[in-house]
């Protein structure tokens, strides 16, 4: 028994870079520089009529900012879809949206109860969303699927049991 409660909770990582980034990826990480502007924002569980006022107010930020409106649609879809994420599985988190004169770097961090699979909830179509969430109209597995394909970068940290961590960087020029 104790094998298995020692596995249930190792802390399971997952990394998405885009083909030709990952020198920039890295080369930012390691900077640890201060951000511009920093939005942090709550997002409490299940509470679906806050839940997307952040990514809104990220939009209208980077907006005034001047950033490109391709840019800026890859931000709104990944921010949003990361806040509805924990908004409907977790215990809520928060987000915190950090701002550079050349980049967004994001974080989403909840409160648990943490990610069982990240590949298989990586899976187009794959959801663990309960029926409150559907009859609000999501939960159809597509959250972690398109935060992906708008992200230049996606890093994930969770563990069963405890809370999630993803990072997404979206650069406003390639």
């Amino acid at each position: 028994m104790q094998d298995f409660v020692a596995a249930k909770f190792e802390m399971a990582e997952y990394w998405h870079i885009n083909s030709g980034l990952e020198e920039r990826v890295k080369e930012f990480l390691a900077k640890k520089i201060e951000p511009d502007v920093v939005l942090q924002i709550d997002i409490p569980e299940k509470d679906f009529n806050i839940a997307g006022r952040g990514s809104s107010e990220l939009k209208n930020l980077l907006k005034r900012l001047g950033v490109d409106s391709d840019i800026l649609r890859r931000i709104a879809v990944a921010s949003y879809e990361a806040e509805i994420n924990v908004a409907a599985h977790s215990i809520g988190g928060k987000m915190i949206s950090n701002v550079y004169d050349d980049l967004i770097y994001m974080q989403f961090i909840d409160n648990g109860p943490g990610i069982s699979d990240i590949e298989q909830a990586m899976i187009p179509g794959y959801s663990t969303a309960d029926d409150l969430v559907r009859e609000f109209g999501f939960g159809a597995g597509l959250g972690l699927p398109n935060i992906k394909k708008n992200s230049d970068a996606l890093h994930i940290e969770s563990a069963l049991g405890s809370p999630t961590l993803v990072e997404i960087i979206i650069f406003f020029l390639k």
